[in-house]
C-alpha cells in the first residue's frame, strides 16, 4: 500500500507526463463529448420542422422575462421585441411577409414569430450605442436557454426585409430590426420539402476551440 504522500507524488508525476504529452490538448478533450457543458446548451437546436401546436401564453411571457434579465452595457437594456402568434393570423402574416422566400416556406408553419430590435442610441447621452447589437443578442441568448428548458425550439433568421419589417410593424426611427425568431415545438422532418429534409437531418458541426480561442495573443492564419 502507498502512503498518502507517495500517492500524491505518483499522481503529480502522472499529470505532468500527461500535460506534456502531445495528445493532451483542448480539442482531444472536448471532441465528441457530452456532459461537458450545461445540458440545455447541448440540447439547443435550430430546426426547420415545427409542430402546429400553439405555444402557451405563460411560456411566451417566460421567454421575455428571461430576456429581460440579460446583462447590458450600463444597464441600457436596448432590446425590444414584437411578436405574433398563429392564432392572430393577420398579425402573423404581417411578420411572415418580411421573410426571405427560403425562410417563409418553413416558417409559415411555426406557431410564434418574434422580431428582436435594438435601440441605436444610448439613453444616457444620445450617442450611438455600439454595444446595442451585442446586448440584444445577449437577451436572445437568455430567451434561447429558457425556451430549451421549457421544451421549445428556436430558429433565428437574418433573412428578412428589414425595411419592410420597419414599415409593417411601425418601428420608429432610432431602432433597428435585428433578427426574426421562430419558436415552437419540434415537428416532423418528413413534412418538409425534400431539400429541407436534408438540411434538417444534417449533423450539427462547430469549429474547434483551437480555431477561435487564443491564449495571450492572436494566432496567424486564424
Amino acid at each position: 500500500m502507498f502512503s498518502p504522500v507517495q500517492t500524491n507524488l505518483f499522481l503529480c508525476c502522472f499529470l505532468i507526463k500527461l500535460v506534456n504529452c502531445k495528445l493532451f490538448n483542448v480539442t482531444n478533450i472536448m471532441e465528441n463529448k457530452t456532459g461537458i457543458i450545461n445540458e440545455l446548451l447541448e440540447k439547443r437546436f435550430s430546426p426547420l420542422a415545427f409542430d402546429h401546436k400553439p405555444v402557451e401564453e405563460v411560456k411566451i411571457l417566460k421567454l421575455f422575462e428571461a430576456a429581460r434579465w440579460a446583462p447590458s452595457s450600463r444597464n441600457e437594456q436596448p432590446w425590444r421585441f414584437i411578436y405574433a402568434t398563429g392564432n392572430d393570423r393577420a398579425a402573423f402574416d404581417n411578420m411572415l411577409e418580411t421573410l426571405a422566400d427560403g425562410n417563409r416556406i418553413w416558417a409559415q408553419n411555426v406557431p410564434l414569430l418574434i422580431l428582436s430590435i435594438a435601440a441605436k442610441n444610448s439613453s444616457f447621452n444620445g450617442k450611438p450605442n455600439y454595444y446595442a447589437m451585442h446586448d440584444t443578442g445577449m437577451s436572445v441568448g437568455n430567451l434561447l436557454v429558457q425556451a430549451t428548458d421549457m421544451g421549445l425550439y428556436v430558429h433565428q433568421m437574418g433573412g428578412f426585409d428589414k425595411e419592410m419589417a420597419r414599415k409593417n410593424l411601425d418601428i420608429p426611427d432610432g431602432y433597428d430590426p435585428v433578427a426574426m425568431i421562430a419558436v415552437g415545438y419540434r415537428g416532423n422532418a418528413e413534412d418538409l420539402p425534400a431539400d429541407l429534409q436534408k438540411r434538417e437531418k444534417t449533423e450539427r458541426t462547430r469549429k474547434e476551440l483551437n480555431d477561435f480561442v487564443f491564449k495571450s495573443r492572436w494566432k496567424e492564419g486564424r
